[in-house]
Protein backbone atom coordinates (compact mmCIF):
# COMPACT_ATOMS: atom_id res chain seq x y z
CA UNK A 1 0.00 0.00 0.00
CA UNK A 2 1.55 3.31 -0.69
CA UNK A 3 -0.01 6.62 0.52
CA UNK A 4 0.18 10.08 -1.43
CA UNK A 5 0.14 12.93 0.48
CA UNK A 6 -1.54 16.07 -1.60
CA UNK A 7 -2.50 19.20 -0.26
CA UNK A 8 -5.85 18.67 1.61
CA UNK A 9 -6.06 15.06 1.24
CA UNK A 10 -4.10 11.85 1.56
CA UNK A 11 -4.88 8.86 -0.70
CA UNK A 12 -4.17 4.77 -0.11
CA UNK A 13 -2.91 3.38 -3.59
CA UNK A 14 -2.67 0.00 -4.17
CA UNK A 15 -1.60 -1.70 -7.50
CA UNK A 16 -1.94 1.79 -9.30
CA UNK A 17 -5.41 2.30 -8.09
CA UNK A 18 -6.87 4.88 -5.65
CA UNK A 19 -8.37 2.61 -3.08
CA UNK A 20 -9.04 5.10 -0.19
CA UNK A 21 -8.35 8.78 0.89
CA UNK A 22 -9.05 11.39 4.11
CA UNK A 23 -9.86 14.80 3.07
CA UNK A 24 -8.97 17.58 5.35
CA UNK A 25 -9.82 21.14 3.88
CA UNK A 26 -8.12 24.11 6.13
CA UNK A 27 -9.27 27.45 6.55
CA UNK A 28 -7.54 29.87 9.17
CA UNK A 29 -4.58 26.77 10.10
CA UNK A 30 -7.67 24.81 11.06
CA UNK A 31 -7.50 21.45 8.76
CA UNK A 32 -10.79 19.62 9.35
CA UNK A 33 -11.31 15.91 8.35
CA UNK A 34 -14.18 15.85 7.14
CA UNK A 35 -14.18 12.67 5.09
CA UNK A 36 -12.68 9.36 5.38
CA UNK A 37 -13.61 5.83 2.76
CA UNK A 38 -12.42 2.55 1.82
CA UNK A 39 -12.76 0.11 -0.32
CA UNK A 40 -14.67 -2.52 1.08
CA UNK A 41 -12.46 -5.05 -0.05
CA UNK A 42 -10.26 -3.38 2.23
CA UNK A 43 -11.98 -2.40 5.46
CA UNK A 44 -11.57 -3.66 8.43
CA UNK A 45 -7.68 -3.93 7.65
CA UNK A 46 -6.32 -0.44 9.28
CA UNK A 47 -6.23 1.45 5.94
CA UNK A 48 -8.89 3.78 7.31
CA UNK A 49 -7.49 4.03 10.91
CA UNK A 50 -3.62 4.13 8.72
CA UNK A 51 -4.98 7.18 6.74
CA UNK A 52 -6.61 9.34 9.68
CA UNK A 53 -3.01 9.16 11.40
CA UNK A 54 -1.35 10.22 8.26
CA UNK A 55 -3.34 13.04 7.75
CA UNK A 56 -3.18 14.29 11.97
CA UNK A 57 0.59 13.68 11.67
CA UNK A 58 0.60 15.92 8.16
CA UNK A 59 -1.42 18.38 9.88
CA UNK A 60 0.89 18.88 13.16
CA UNK A 61 3.99 18.49 11.20
CA UNK A 62 1.82 21.87 9.01
CA UNK A 63 1.62 23.10 12.26
CA UNK A 64 -2.11 23.54 12.37
CA UNK A 65 -5.04 22.43 14.89
CA UNK A 66 -6.57 19.21 13.74
CA UNK A 67 -10.66 18.67 13.81
CA UNK A 68 -13.08 16.42 13.22
CA UNK A 69 -16.61 16.11 11.66
CA UNK A 70 -16.16 12.67 9.78
CA UNK A 71 -17.81 10.10 12.54
CA UNK A 72 -14.93 7.55 11.48
CA UNK A 73 -12.02 10.53 12.53
CA UNK A 74 -13.89 11.55 15.95
CA UNK A 75 -13.97 8.20 17.28
CA UNK A 76 -10.32 8.08 16.05
CA UNK A 77 -9.24 11.32 17.59
CA UNK A 78 -11.29 9.77 21.21
CA UNK A 79 -9.41 6.46 21.03
CA UNK A 80 -6.15 7.19 20.10
CA UNK A 81 -5.69 11.36 21.10
CA UNK A 82 -7.92 10.89 23.93
CA UNK A 83 -9.83 13.86 22.46
CA UNK A 84 -13.18 14.46 24.30
CA UNK A 85 -16.01 14.76 21.96
CA UNK A 86 -18.47 17.84 23.22
CA UNK A 87 -20.68 17.45 19.88
CA UNK A 88 -20.94 14.86 17.52
CA UNK A 89 -20.05 17.63 14.81
CA UNK A 90 -16.69 18.45 16.19
CA UNK A 91 -13.50 16.75 17.38
CA UNK A 92 -10.96 19.67 18.22
CA UNK A 93 -7.20 19.03 19.45
CA UNK A 94 -4.17 21.39 19.64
Amino acid sequence: MEYIIYRNRIAAVLDGSEVGEVTFPESGGVYTINHTYVDEQLRGQGVASELVRRAVTEIEARGGRVEATCSYALLWLARNRGCEITSPQSCPIR
